[in-house]
């Protein structure tokens, strides 16, 4: 490096440094080498090659395998106020680009797809529902919260606060404490309610930020739940793992002739029905609390066809590698199940939110279902998630939804 520097020196060995040169922002442990200077936990640092080449500026992790998270390749940056400012302009700009006049209810920050490692921020209408799963960004966050609310007001949206979801045990991995609560905002009262509503594809949700699940809602599925409404009409739909309705929702609304929508969880489908009401779709719906590995087999066995339109939209079965096997086999025998449910010429949307569930794996799945279920997949559309949560090809933590809809012959 010919320029001097005054943030401490992490080294990185050959292996990190083709890692960092093909994109990727992560420097793992492993491939540190060694260190010059004091790096304090959660503070900026420089990646040098073994050769002194500068590699980047990142974040500072004592706690966990990833040592160093970086915000920047370009050594000339200064990651003051005016820095982090146009990072979330640059954000906001985005959003408004890609998805119109559709941004009252969006994922605003979506981690490093967006330079900030280890955050997640959604908006639903007036409330910002912030994430944050790196000693980084939490060290940085009395600075970014306040610029974010204050760069989304002067373009005049109405944002009342900003309640923070830590109740995450993944935070442990960074040293960091679990917890939830409302942001002090500057010039802001606290909010009285943490539920606020939204519009989602003309379909109106109460959303609790405080009790719901992840960040109270979840947006990924925005644009695939408007491609199942375009196949519902006429239809009897079996939405599975509905949790709020929403795949339900846009299906009813779409013109289907009846749906079903099944959750475990009972509180889930209470609130399922609420939306419902509040829509005005009750009058063609119904709802189950059942575990859908069991009421598959069970609506199988009573034989015949009740549905003609199926929906699986599971939470993620692996979160690492080691569970990808079981994950499969789960997979597996859900779709199988559903597969044999369905007439011929009878409609299926297959989903998983899993980034370890790579797209071809879950096709093979997929196939390998089929193929069990003695009937063949005419593909309709595959999907991913919306893009208000881009994917960098360099980083490919940031590809993890996979959508399909298929006919069934």
């Amino acid at each position: 490096m010919k320029t001097q520097r005054d943030y401490p020196r992490f080294t990185v060995s050959a292996k990190g440094t083709r890692w960092v040169e093909q994109g990727h922002p992560w420097i793992y442990a492993a491939e540190v080498l060694g260190e010059e200077g004091e790096a304090e936990n959660g503070a900026l640092a420089d990646a040098v090659s073994e050769k002194g080449k500068y590699l980047g500026t990142g974040f500072v992790s004592r706690e966990s395998k990833i040592r160093l998270r970086l915000i920047s390749r370009n050594a000339n940056d200064r990651f003051d106020e005016a820095f982090w400012r146009r990072r979330l302009q640059y954000a906001w700009n985005y959003r408004k680009t890609v998805m119109g006049a559709d941004t009252d209810c969006c994922r605003l920050i979506f981690g490093e797809a967006d330079g900030f490692p280890g955050l997640t921020v959604d908006r639903f209408h007036d409330l910002l529902v912030a994430q944050t799963l790196s000693v980084g960004i939490e060290r940085l966050k009395p600075l970014l919260f306040p610029l974010l609310v204050e760069l989304l007001r002067e373009d005049g949206q109405e944002i009342r606060g900003l309640y923070e979801r830590n109740d995450v045990a993944i935070r442990a991995l960074e040293g960091l404490e679990q917890g939830k609560g409302w942001f002090p905002l500057p010039g802001l009262p606290t909010p009285e309610s943490p539920v606020t509503e939204i519009c989602e594809n003309g379909i109106y949700y109460a959303v609790d930020v405080e009790n719901g699940q992840k960040t109270g809602f979840f947006l990924d599925q925005k644009y695939n739940r408007l491609a199942v409404a375009r196949l519902a009409k006429g239809r009897r739909v079996l939405d599975c793992f509905t949790h709020t309705g929403s795949f339900a929702l846009n299906a009813a609304k779409g013109g289907a002739e009846h749906v079903t929508a099944v959750d475990i969880s009972a509180s889930a489908i209470e609130m399922a029905k609420r939306n419902a009401v509040r829509n005005g779709l009750d009058g063609k719906m119904d709802f189950i609390a059942a575990d859908v590995f069991e009421l598959l087999p069970k609506l199988i066995e009573q034989g015949g066809h009740p549905y003609d339109f199926i929906i699986l939209d599971p939470p993620a079965f692996t979160k690492s590698r080691r569970t990808v096997d079981s994950a499969s086999r789960g997979y597996k025998e859900i779709n199988l199940r559903a597969l044999r449910l369905l007439p011929r010429g009878g409609y299926f949307a297959t989903a998983s939110c899993s980034h370890f569930m790579e797209d071809a794996l879950f096709v093979k799945m997929l196939r390998a279902a089929a193929l069990d279920a003695g009937v063949e997949l005419r593909q309709i559309e595959a999907r991913q998630q919306a893009p208000d949560h881009p994917i960098l090809w360099n980083v490919p933590e940031t590809d993890y939804l996979k959508f399909y809809l298929f006919q069934v012959v």
